[in-house]
């Protein structure tokens, strides 16, 4: 069974927005292990998008006791069957968007995987927190970058502005979808309730968000065209970003 083929549960449902999120955030990430400002920002773009794909793959392994096939899921969806957070549906268009993604996506992810490491799924439980002590790297290297930014002003913050500006209604959504899925989900005793998510999200983005001048609890959720099944908003990753996520030139060379 594939993700493709079947309508996920809404747990193996919640897992699917978590792990298409984090494979699509390495290869966003490892756009810039070149071309980034330094060499040592090109190491931790390397260093953060090998996180990404390790714990997609860990994510991805869960779904086999939910009846789905981790290899099936991982190498042959289309793009439109992807849960992605749309704000990594284009490549980051300079360091800038780079940066607010390290902030804004990476931060909610880790927020929501927070969340699911404190539920009843216990593979969850035991596999999570690691992934969690893995990203306070990405965590403090987001909010140094992040200051740099807009502590230079001009150019550089009102980019940084812009781009987290744009990421975050639709990242949000993503993260508090609003439904009576997650909600379910929540009562279940599977994730932390919405109210209790987006409290620790303030916690976690606010004071960074605040030094490029947002503010946090301004911003709403954005959904509009909302697409109910996959946890979204309208679209889906660009095609080449799946065919490198689907591994399309390798087919032929996968070994399990």
């Amino acid at each position: 069974m594939t993700a493709g083929d079947s309508t996920p549960t809404p747990l193996s449902r919640h897992i699917l927005t978590l792990a298409d999120t984090k494979r699509l955030l390495g290869i966003r990430y490892s756009d810039w292990i070149l071309g980034s400002p330094s060499i040592e920002t090109g190491i931790a773009a390397s260093s953060m998008a090998q996180d990404e794909w390790g714990h997609a793959r860990l994510l991805y392994a869960m779904l086999k006791k939910q009846g789905f096939d981790p290899f099936e899921v991982e190498h042959t969806r289309p793009a439109g069957r992807y849960y992605s957070a749309p704000a990594l549906d284009r490549p980051f268009g300079d360091w800038a968007d780079f940066t607010a993604a390290v902030v804004v996506v990476d931060g909610a992810l880790a927020v929501a995987l927070e969340s699911f490491a404190a539920g009843s799924f216990a593979l969850a439980r035991t596999r999570v927190p690691k992934m969690l002590a893995e990203e306070e790297y990405h965590r403090r290297f987001g909010t140094a970058w992040f200051a740099r930014l807009a502590e230079a002003g001009g150019d550089a913050r009102a980019r940084l502005n812009e781009s987290a500006l744009a990421m975050l209604p639709s990242t949000l959504a993503w993260l508090l979808p609003g439904d009576d899925v997650y909600d379910g989900l929540a009562a279940e005793g599977r994730v932390w309730e919405a109210a209790r998510v987006r409290e620790r999200c303030e916690d976690r983005l606010a004071a960074t968000l605040a030094r490029a001048g947002i503010t946090l609890a301004d911003v709403d959720p954005a959904r509009d065209g909302w697409d109910a099944d996959r946890r979204r908003g309208p679209g889906a990753p660009g095609e080449e970003a799946v065919e490198r996520a689907r591994g399309d030139r390798n087919r032929d060379l996968f070994v399990e």
